[in-house]
């Protein structure tokens, strides 16, 4: 029998805070990328209910403000489904969320009989430091699909048009190991500046976990 771990999960925020977050999933790594962006502070992680991965993911964008103060991403938007690829009512989940913005439609994983997909590596698209100029930090993020247990390749999930306004994409994360997806994510934003210069959402990291719900993902070999 297996029983679910709760994990002591530790957030460094900008200002050099600590906050100290709980979860009962079994958290089996940690995806982060390398050009994130400099602004604000990690908000509270937030996790797929047990037995549930994410299958899908929108993110809220605020369009190109031309001579206006651009935020680019703002949140994003994680969908929540079993291991039959279904999404489940009210599981969608977003930790930290900017003020600017209006939210895409849902990108899901495609969901085939007895092989169901779920998110397991990400990318940003972020703008460096504009110095006196108008910083956007993160503009767009996409993932990678592939199934629970492993036995396909992955295959790159993206919201059209497929990138944002600003910046270049960096590396990739990093994937969830055989037998593991993306059941939670954690995000860093800069809260709203008034007259000075926003910039929304600047970084992200998301958790992989296994199957701790005992309802028999299938592995693979």
């Amino acid at each position: 029998m297996q029983h679910s771990v709760v994990l002591f999960i530790l957030s460094v925020s900008a200002a050099s805070g600590f906050l100290l977050e709980t979860s009962n999933r079994n958290v089996t790594k940690i995806l982060k990328v390398t050009n994130g962006g400099q602004f604000g502070y990690w908000s509270n992680p937030q996790f797929c209910p047990p037995g549930t991965f994410a299958s899908g993911f929108s993110m809220k964008i605020e369009s190109n403000q031309f001579i206006g103060d651009d935020t680019s991403l703002n949140a994003i938007r994680l969908t929540c489904s079993d291991d039959s690829g279904r999404a489940q009512l009210g599981y969608q989940i977003t930790s930290g969320e900017g003020s600017f913005g209006g939210w895409s439609r849902t990108e899901s994983c495609n969901q085939q009989f007895h092989a169901s997909n779920f998110l397991v590596e990400f990318a940003l698209q972020v703008e460096a430091p504009q110095g006196a100029g108008d910083d956007t930090s993160a503009n767009y993020v996409k993932f990678f699909c592939r199934d629970f247990g492993g036995n396909n390749a992955e295959r790159e999930l993206n919201n059209p048009p497929g990138h944002g306004n600003f910046g270049n994409w960096g590396d990739r994360s990093g994937s969830c190991d055989k037998g593991s997806a993306i059941c939670g994510l954690n995000t860093k934003i800069e809260s709203q500046q008034g007259g000075d210069d926003d910039t929304g959402l600047n970084d992200a990291i998301f958790y992989c976990c296994n199957d701790d719900s005992g309802s028999g993902f299938p592995v693979g070999k």
